[in-house]
């Protein structure tokens, strides 16, 4: 048995990129999906030892604008590439007190 493994979850919220890491025993589209919703804020993160919580489908995710989730094992596919970051998006117009 390998063991839990660290998956790469990209998507897309309302057109926007988006990218997470997640370790999980096992990983398939529906648990992708899920996953992606949960990072999304849309579904519920399980608490420990919850296993009976009911998971969010693709149909139920891109209802509130999820789109193209997909999923690798981290380590196979391009290296990560964050996105660049515009300084003027966390400026404040005020100027700090002298």
């Amino acid at each position: 048995m390998k063991g839990p493994q660290l998956y790469v979850i990209d998507y897309e919220l309302r057109g926007e990129p988006r990218t997470f890491i997640i370790r999980l025993e096992r990983m398939d589209n529906a648990e992708a999906w899920h996953w992606a919703s949960c990072d999304a804020g849309i579904g519920v993160i399980p608490r420990f030892g919850q296993h009976k919580i009911k998971k969010v489908s693709k149909p139920m995710a891109e209802r509130y604008g999820l789109e193209n989730v997909r999923w690798r094992l981290a380590g196979d596919g391009p290296a990560f590439q964050p996105p660049p970051v515009d300084p003027k998006k966390f400026a404040e117009t005020s100027t700090l007190p002298d």
